[in-house]
C-alpha cells in the first residue's frame, strides 16, 4: 500500500511540475480525470503500460529513473498479507492496514473503547461481538485474529514507534466480563513499558481537552517522500486527510493531548488504581 502512495506522489509531482491537468493526463492513458486522482493518492492498482505512457508525457527520459518507477509500480501490486482477510474487511478498511504496516510512527487518540493494537483477544473479541450484533461466529473469530495479527508488528523487528492517548472512558467502558477487562488492564500496563510504546490515559479529572472532535489515528512513514496521514473511521466509511494544513490541526491536537494527560509512568499508576478497582 505505501508503495502504491509513494508512486502515486511522484506521479502527480512530476505532472504538476510540468503544468499538465489531470484531465490530460487521463487522456493520455485513455482513461478519466478522476482515475489520475485515485492513482495519485495510490487507491488503485497500477498498469506497467499506463505508468510508462505517463512518464514519457512528464517528459521523463532517463532510463534509470523510468524503471525505478516501474519496478515501483511492480511492486505495488504486490497483495499484502491482509488480503486473505478480504471477505470480512470492507475495502476502506484494507487501505488503513497496509498503511498501518507501513508506518514508522502511529499516533492515537481514543475515547470508546482500547485501540486494537493494544486489545487482548478476549476484549477483542467482545468489541468485535458487540458491534457486529448478529453476525456469525466465524465472521467474528476472522475479525478477531486479523486484530492480533495486525499487533504483531508492535514486536517486530521493524516495529513502529506507537504513541497513544486513551481517555479514561475508554479503560471504563465495560466490555466483556470482569475477568476480561481486568486482563486487558494488566495488558495495557505490560504493553505500556514496551521501549517503542508511549500509552498515555487522559483522565476525566482534567475536563474538557482538545481531544473534542473524537477518535483519530496519524501515521507517519519512512519515506520522506510521504507526507503524514490522519485516518477517521466512521460506521460506513473512513476519510484520509493529508493535506498539510488539515493534518496540521489534528498534529496540533495530539500535542496538546500528549502535553496535558499525564505521562507514561504516572498513566501506568492510574491503570494500576483501575485495576484495583475492577
Amino acid at each position: 500500500m505505501v508503495r502504491r502512495i509513494l508512486l502515486g506522489s511522484q506521479l502527480r509531482r512530476l505532472r504538476e511540475s510540468r503544468g499538465i491537468t489531470r484531465e490530460a493526463a487521463g487522456y493520455s492513458i485513455r482513461a478519466s480525470e478522476s482515475k489520475i486522482s485515485r492513482m495519485e493518492l495510490g487507491r488503485v492498482s497500477f498498469k506497467a503500460r499506463d505508468v510508462e505512457d505517463l512518464l514519457t508525457l512528464y517528459g521523463v527520459g532517463d532510463e534509470a529513473e523510468r524503471m525505478s518507477l516501474l519496478g515501483l509500480a511492480k511492486e505495488a501490486n504486490i497483495a499484502g498479507w491482509w488480503h486473505s482477510f478480504g471477505d470480512v474487511l470492507p475495502g476502506w478498511f484494507q487501505t488503513y492496514i497496509g498503511l498501518e504496516g507501513a508506518a514508522s510512527l502511529i499516533r492515537i487518540y481514543e475515547v470508546q473503547f482500547v485501540h486494537g493494537l493494544l486489545q487482548t483477544e478476549a476484549y477483542a473479541h467482545a468489541v468485535v461481538s458487540r458491534g457486529m450484533h448478529g453476525a456469525p461466529a466465524a465472521e467474528i473469530d476472522k475479525r478477531v485474529a486479523l486484530r492480533l495479527e495486525r499487533q504483531k508488528a508492535l514486536v517486530s523487528e521493524r516495529a513502529p514507534q506507537f504513541h497513544a492517548v486513551l481517555d479514561e472512558a475508554a479503560l471504563r467502558r465495560p466490555y466483556g466480563e470482569r475477568d476480561v477487562m481486568r486482563a486487558q488492564l494488566k495488558h495495557l500496563i505490560e504493553m505500556s513499558e514496551q521501549p517503542n510504546i508511549n500509552l498515555q490515559v487522559m483522565p476525566f479529572s482534567f475536563g474538557g481537552h482538545a481531544g473534542e472532535s473524537g477518535a483519530f489515528t496519524m501515521l507517519r512513514f519512512p519515506e520522506s517522500d510521504l507526507s503524514d496521514i490522519v485516518y477517521l473511521e466512521q460506521l460506513t466509511s473512513a476519510l484520509y486527510l493529508d493535506k498539510p494544513e488539515e493534518v496540521g490541526q489534528y498534529e496540533r491536537a495530539m500535542a496538546r493531548l500528549q502535553q496535558d494527560s499525564p505521562g507514561p509512568e504516572e498513566s501506568r499508576d492510574l491503570l494500576r488504581g483501575l485495576l484495583q478497582l475492577s
